[in-house]
């Protein structure tokens, strides 16, 4: 028999939760005060999942990167293929909030989210209509 203790992170309290298994099968979860805690427990002790928060490179941005994340939970034994596809993603500024960036993630049905909004570069604050030393003076040090 296995036996593996957990932090549920379902909701504020933190319980302490022990799955017992047997032959990878659960027999037994203990320590849980709601509901939720138990559904966790079994999850987390066969096939955890992760939102996985990110960045993904953007070309021509008033930032070199945007800040993303899958738009539901994924497998963890996922994240090694899906990491490997974000890290050969680039997106071109504009980007939007809530755009989605990447579809059909590797091991899962779950899509790349934009959590941020990033600018094409010199459209966030005008300094692409500024001459030179104007830009200097706004510390635009030619990003834009």
């Amino acid at each position: 028999m296995t036996e593996k203790r957990l932090i549920c992170v379902s909701c504020p309290i933190g319980c302490e939760i022990t799955v017992r298994l047997e032959q990878g099968t659960i027999t037994e979860v203990s320590g849980n005060r709601c509901p939720r805690g138990e559904t966790y427990a079994r999850q987390e002790a066969v096939d955890p999942m992760r939102v996985l928060p990110t960045n993904v490179k953007v070309l021509h941005g008033a930032l070199p990167l945007v800040s993303v994340k899958t738009d539901r939970p994924v497998p963890r034994r996922a994240i090694e293929a899906i990491m490997r596809r974000v890290r050969a993603l680039s997106v071109e500024a504009p980007v939007g909030a809530g755009q989605v960036l990447a579809d059909d993630l590797p091991g899962t049905d779950a899509k790349l989210v934009a959590t941020r909004t990033v600018e094409r570069a010199g459209e966030a604050d005008g300094c692409g209509e500024l001459d030179a030393d104007q830009a200097r003076r706004r510390r635009c040090r030619g990003r834009c």
